[in-house]
């Protein structure tokens, strides 16, 4: 099924949904999120990130500021970042040449101190070697990391388990539609959305580790074995706790097919605005994809 844009975003703001979806608060300024672009390993970077822009301005609840990094080595003519201006930082970058300490820091810090990270798909391959940031974001994959990188995480028999088992990290079948089960309905961000519903084609990462620190996972999917998947129940959506601060993580969003899911769409959102302040007061819209059918906007 296929919706408007203008349409989806409309059933965002003026959708009925239960009390208990919807927090009574409202904050009385836009939430102020910083978008990181400018390099994104093996992703069309310059197609999402637009369409990440817009997702959180048509949700009325959002400013959002985009700062495109240089890649590499030019680091030193990018302007430094006051990330104290902002409610939340989302990522939608991958390098592996580690920014300049000071910035590193910084990001640490206002984490640390109770600012907001949403981690979108393959920044979670991003900077192996910092520490911090992989405590930020819980689990990564790819360039370099393995054994010394922490445990796999994934569900078996709907139970949580943390595997020590050597091996490498990062991994995906190919590309399809699959199922996100929800393992955690009370968390803020997934109060209301259903239980099961079917994601439009996308990357699937299993195989993803990491320190797993103060980790909640509030969703898998099914890694199928048919789509040269691990066969378990792999985190798509994540939470972690850094210091005061919150991170949500999406491995979904790979491509602009990705993005134009309501599900992600509506994770996504919701994830943002808990990761900003904590709470969540954007409600799940009335039409969204079931466990058979996507729906999706274009």
């Amino acid at each position: 099924m296929r919706l408007l844009l203008l349409t989806a975003m409309a059933v965002f703001i003026a959708g009925n949904v239960s009390s208990s979806t919807v927090s009574a608060e409202e904050p009385a300024e836009p939430l102020r999120i910083l978008m990181l672009d400018g390099e994104n390993m093996h992703h069309d970077w310059q197609t999402t990130s637009p369409i990440l822009q817009s997702i959180l301005r048509r949700a009325g609840k959002f400013t959002v500021d985009r700062v495109t990094l240089t890649p590499a080595e030019n680091y030193r003519d990018d302007p430094k970042i006051d990330f104290a201006k902002y409610d939340a930082i989302l990522s939608n970058y991958n390098s592996q040449v580690l920014p300049p300490e000071d910035a590193q820091r910084a990001l640490e810090k206002f984490v640390r101190g109770g600012g907001g990270l949403v981690v979108v798909h393959a920044a979670d391959n991003s900077f192996t070697e910092w520490p911090e940031y992989n405590r930020m974001i819980g689990l990564g994959g790819w360039y370099g990391r393995g054994n010394d990188s922490g445990p796999y995480v994934y569900f078996k028999d709907g139970k949580q388990v943390r595997d020590n088992s050597p091996g490498p990290a990062g991994h995906h079948g190919k590309q399809h539609e699959y199922v996100v089960e929800t393992r955690d309905a009370e968390h803020p961000i997934m109060r209301g959305i259903p239980a099961k519903w079917l994601h439009t084609q996308d990357e699937l990462y299993d195989q993803l580790r990491g320190p797993a620190e103060n980790l909640t996972v509030l969703a898998t999917a099914y890694s199928d074995p048919a789509t040269g998947g691990t066969g378990r129940d792999e985190p798509i959506l994540m939470t972690i706790e850094y210091g005061k601060g919150r991170v949500f993580h999406t491995v979904l969003g790979h491509a602009d097919y990705s993005l134009r899911c309501q599900g992600f769409v509506t994770t996504l959102l919701r994830g943002t605005e808990w990761a900003a302040t904590g709470k969540v007061t954007i409600p799940v819209p009335q039409e969204f994809p079931t466990e058979k059918q996507t729906l999706t906007w274009e």
